[in-house]
């Protein structure tokens, strides 16, 4: 059996501001309690906006960009390229160490990263970029529209790393759309997201035998299966409607462990999106036994899902993570 070590391993562990980490969850203690504004069925409060740091940043980057750079990483807002999802992949060809960027544009990038990540998440994904691509120059990045003439969105992608800041158009989504977290390093208790499985099995560890037994599944689905089905769809593993009072309060927490490395406003309106779609009562969590490393049943690979929340996990033989929290359109 290998040891729970607190977050992702002795390994890693200097590189996680733990007080941060702590006042993060702490911050984020009150989000459950929001209730969604709802106004003619869409959500208007508890969201990013054009006027967030990060987008503000984004609108500088936009405004330094040359005429040639606008050619190569600017594109219509309803690009098809905004709607793929991918752990590796790049969304345009110049990454931000090529000469193609200049020291400001770099600066600015790192600026974003930072303004829609928690101080913990920023930490966590900097090590993350270090040890999968060299560091953040090793990524992508395209702006879709125009900030601040309409819709808008900026996007990084590179190896196991997508990440969004769109002022909230993207309707009722949140994040700007699906995102994606990972990291490279195969041994579990060594990877940067190992915390989370440990988290996450510390609520199959409080289920009882006949819970646990529903819970549990043979094969895991395609790890980029996360399309939203609304309340209309079917979901694998226990409903969350069958918990008792503590087992909902452990829930409730590993929910608010799983969005701390982000913003709290992409973090309140992703809460606000799960209470307008049921809340946790709609909510199924699913452990697959399918690639259990070292065969210790701490299960590597767990979903949650409902109608307007998607997290798989897929922790062996390292991670790639794809959220994908929003309302369908009926």
């Amino acid at each position: 059996m290998r040891p729970l070590d607190d977050h992702c391993g002795s390994k890693c562990h200097s590189t996680v501001n733990r007080r941060g980490f702590i006042k993060t969850l702490g911050s984020a203690a009150a989000l459950a309690a929001a209730t969604p504004v709802m106004l003619g069925g869409r959500i208007i409060q508890a969201a990013p906006s054009p006027q967030s740091s990060a987008e503000s940043a984004v609108a500088r980057f936009f405004e330094t960009l040359s005429a040639e750079q606008r050619q190569v990483i600017v594109m219509p807002f309803d690009h098809a390229l905004r709607q793929r999802i991918n752990a590796n992949w790049h969304v345009t060809k110049p990454t931000l160490d090529d000469s193609f960027y200049t020291d400001a544009q770099r600066a600015l990038a790192k600026e974003i990263v930072k303004a829609v990540t928690s101080p913990d998440g920023y930490e966590r994904l900097q090590k993350q970029m270090d040890d999968d691509a060299g560091g953040l120059g090793g990524y992508s990045v395209a702006v879709f529209g125009t900030p601040g003439s309409g819709k808008f969105e900026w996007e990084l992608t590179g190896r196991h790393l997508t990440l969004r800041a769109d002022g909230n158009s993207v309707d009722q989504a949140a994040f700007g759309g699906p995102i994606i977290y990972g990291h490279g390093i195969e041994t579990p208790t060594e990877n940067l997201f190992y915390y989370q499985t440990k988290q996450v099995n510390e609520v199959f560890g409080a289920l009882d035998p006949k819970q646990a037994e529903v819970a549990l599944m043979k094969t895991a689905p395609k790890e980029d299966a996360v399309a939203l089905q609304g309340s209309a769809g079917k979901f694998p593993g226990l409903a969350l409607s069958e918990l008792k009072a503590d087992q909902r309060a452990l829930v409730e927490k590993t929910l608010k462990v799983l969005l701390a490395p982000y913003r709290q406003e992409d973090a309140d309106e992703a809460l606000a999106i799960l209470k307008a779609g049921g809340g946790l009562d709609k909510l199924h969590l699913a452990f697959y036994q399918q690639d259990d490393l070292q065969g210790d049943r701490v299960w590597d690979i767990w979903r949650v899902e409902g109608p307007s929340f998607v997290w798989h996990f897929r922790g062996a033989p390292h991670v790639h993570a794809y959220i994908n929290i929003g309302i369908k359109e009926a």
